[in-house]
């Protein structure tokens, strides 16, 4: 196996913002908008790499039960990243539920994918059972979104969280301590390094 093997395909979840900011002593929706630098930081990061993939998750349909304010928050973190990885030349996938009054206004012209730069899709409004749902009709609803090769997750915790069950079924799994803001491009060098090290036989 070659030590300079980069996954095709990367999943990052971005979690414990509301932590970091009760830590800094800010309400937890603060939180947040201190995600994005971070975000556009690894973004340039996997271009200069070479990922050509890339699914972030960002505000899902369990989000919703949060107090309204943070919701608003988190949606407009949401926004506010897509917009500009799209500025930035990112071919911009939106994954969710448009249907619903939660999902951004700003943002449904990229439910279907617009740009030709690297691949990045942004679960917005997003729900596996919604995913999963659209098996009924044929087809999942993420269905342009790629099989996953490795998943990177901040925060510390070790679960899914419903991210995209179908294409991270042979994804590796490598955990952060350290919450989302405090993100730093080491970070993802260290994923990459794990990943390096994983005996990805698939299964035969």
């Amino acid at each position: 196996m070659a030590n300079n093997r980069l996954p095709r395909h990367v999943g990052f979840i971005p979690d414990g913002n509301r932590r970091w900011a009760v830590e800094h002593g800010m309400a937890k929706e603060a939180g947040y908008g201190y995600g994005i630098e971070p975000g556009l930081q690894l973004f340039e990061q996997c271009k200069q790499l070479g990922i050509e993939e890339a699914s972030i998750y960002c505000f899902t349909q369990d989000n919703t039960k949060r107090p309204a304010t943070q919701k608003q928050a988190f949606r407009d973190a949401s926004v506010a990243f897509a917009l500009e990885v799209a500025r930035r030349g990112a071919a911009l996938l939106v994954v969710g539920d448009e249907s619903s009054a939660q999902f951004p206004e700003q943002l449904r012209t990229f439910r279907e994918r617009q740009g030709e730069g690297i691949k990045v899709n942004l679960l917005i409004n997003y729900g596996w059972e919604w995913d999963l749902a659209g098996m009924r009709t044929g087809a999942l609803r993420s269905d342009a979104v790629s099989r996953l090769d490795l998943i990177v997750r901040w925060g510390g915790g070790r679960r899914l969280s419903g991210f995209l069950p179908v294409q991270s079924v042979y994804a590796d799994f490598f955990v952060l301590e350290q919450y989302w803001p405090d993100f730093e491009p080491q970070h993802f060098q260290e994923a990459l390094a794990w990943f390096r090290m994983q005996d990805q036989t698939l299964g035969g």
